[in-house]
């Protein structure tokens, strides 16, 4: 019965398209927002929120309408995207930095404080295939997070290592949502969301239910 009742919820968004049928991820999703915002996306699975952000970031082209983003966008959906397990930490490092988009001079000059930041002393020179999943995850989120953010897209707050690296992770983390100008930020954590945004947009199978303070919002949510 669950099964049948979650088919029947995605029929709406089921299409034809060449003579295939595809799922309608979004549908006349519209939102504004200004320097300083910090969105938190609200939604159950499947409801359209990684590809909300995977559009805000270029991986999707819309279909229909069109989006208007004046600055810099980074995004941390994968702190391991393009890790070679042959390749040694710092090569990876500047694998990572070119799918970045850095040019090998603002490669250079993060490696360093990467290579601090990440904890892995000698480990940086031997092959990404010997790390512990652990000290995979240091190294990929030290990389990832070594940029100044002018929009930053998250999936979810991302932790890494061990309790004390995520100590000093969240502590980063946060960090770079009050530097950056626009924060959007997926995530089922309310106590995260009521901590980070301002604004909160809930989407229902690829729908806006509401785009509004964040405030208001929770002031009404039946988990707060």
């Amino acid at each position: 019965m669950p099964r049948r009742a979650k088919l029947a919820r995605l029929d709406s968004r089921l299409v034809s398209s060449d003579g295939r049928q595809v799922v309608k991820a979004l549908h006349d999703v519209s939102f504004s927002l200004q320097s300083g915002d910090r969105l938190g996306l609200v939604g159950s699975n499947g409801s359209g929120k990684t590809t909300l952000l995977k559009v805000l970031y270029g991986v999707y082209q819309p279909s229909a309408g069109r989006i208007e983003i004046d600055g810099r966008v980074d995004a941390l959906f994968d702190v391991r995207l393009g890790f070679n397990p042959e390749a040694t930490g710092r090569r990876n490092l500047i694998l990572r930095g070119l799918i970045n988009g850095w040019t090998p001079s603002e490669i250079e000059s993060r490696m360093e404080a990467a290579i601090s930041f990440s904890e892995l002393g000698e480990f940086i020179d031997l092959p990404l295939k010997t790390y512990s999943a652990g000290m995979a995850a240091r190294l990929g989120f030290s990389i990832a997070t070594s940029f100044e953010p002018e929009i930053l897209l998250l999936d979810e707050w991302i932790g890494a290592g061990d309790p004390a690296f995520q100590a000093k992770a969240r502590e980063r983390m946060d960090c770079l949502a009050r530097s950056a100008g626009i924060v959007v930020l997926a995530s089922h954590n309310q106590t995260l969301l009521k901590r980070i945004c301002n604004k909160v947009l809930v989407l229902e199978n690829g729908r806006v239910a509401t785009f509004e303070n964040a405030a208001e919002w929770f002031a009404r949510s039946p988990d707060n």
